[in-house]
């Protein structure tokens, strides 16, 4: 009688109990990868707070900081993917969902062209940061936001950052705290609102110190006290992006109330089913049933 492989997944048995119990975790932030986020993220900092505490005499302007900040973001940005894969946190059912999920983002994201505000990706991000994982939520935030970018013929320097922006809200929505039911749509929700304030609060900071004239009350001044740039920002923000930065919120919190429980059922659902991390095991078994008795 002729015999086929059946293929049956286990969990790896190197993980710990409570490894075991983050299996729906696509992406496990080992090691190496932590490093690298970690690096990306202070640079990132620096990179969106230098107007803020750039000093007199620095030669930072406009002309010279923004292609180079982005020469140096990009391959940062990159290397944190790169490292998920190369150090084991990201298996090839993951990279699946990774694809599908950013393509329906970059699919999503141009439907708010023109429409000041209406940005409807982010409550994906936040829903998948929730379902699959911080380390998927980071890296879907910057693959998405770069794939929309290809798309959309939005490549420019300020690209980098949107990528970092966008994948710290998928990380940061998972490491909310760990509620289940109501509580933690109404959880979501607010944090959907927050992170759509936040992300336009992180753009403005880049874009500011080359968006106004040096004569303007809001335009940024180098090397003037923090007390005083920090005002004139404020007021830049107040003026100029209020009405972009609110709808921003109010869509992402209206999407996430309204699509949290049907996402976050099917995200966990698929991600019990590939039980990430698993370790594929070999049995032979009959290709045929045998006949039954008379």
């Amino acid at each position: 009688m002729s015999r086929v492989s059946q293929v049956t997944t286990t969990p790896d048995p190197s993980l710990g109990e409570r490894q075991r119990r983050r299996a729906s975790h696509a992406v496990r932030l080992r090691p190496r990868a932590a490093l690298a986020l970690t690096i990306v993220s202070a640079v990132g900092v620096v990179a969106f707070c230098w107007p803020l505490l750039v000093q007199p005499g620095s030669g930072l302007d406009g002309s010279t900081t923004a292609p180079w900040l982005f020469v140096a973001l990009l391959p940062l940005l990159l290397a944190v993917v790169l490292a998920e894969v190369a150090d084991g946190g990201m298996d090839a059912k993951a990279v699946a969902v990774l694809g599908v999920l950013a393509a329906v983002g970059a699919a999503l994201r141009p439907l708010g062209g023109g429409v000041a505000g209406f940005e409807p990706v982010f409550f994906l991000l936040v829903l998948a940061g929730r379902a699959l994982g911080r380390g998927f939520g980071l890296v879907l935030g910057s693959v998405t936001l770069f794939a929309s970018a290809l798309l959309t013929a939005g490549v420019g320097p300020w690209l980098p950052f949107q990528m970092l922006a966008a994948g710290w809200v998928g990380f940061l929505a998972g490491c909310l705290p760990p509620l289940r039911g109501r509580a933690e749509i109404v959880m979501l929700t607010a944090y959907g609102a927050a992170a759509g304030l936040l992300y336009g609060l992180l753009m403005n900071l880049q874009l500011w110190p080359f968006a106004v004239g040096l004569e303007s009350e809001l335009s940024y001044v180098a090397g003037a006290p923090l007390s005083e740039n920090l005002g004139r920002f404020i007021a830049f923000t107040l003026a100029t992006s209020l009405g972009f930065d609110i709808p921003r919120a109010v869509t992402t919190a209206a999407l996430v109330a309204l699509t949290a429980r049907p996402v976050l059922l099917a995200l966990r659902r698929a991600a019990r089913k590939a039980e990430f991390g698993g370790v594929p095991v070999f049995d032979d078994v009959p290709a045929t049933a045998p006949a039954a008795a008379p």
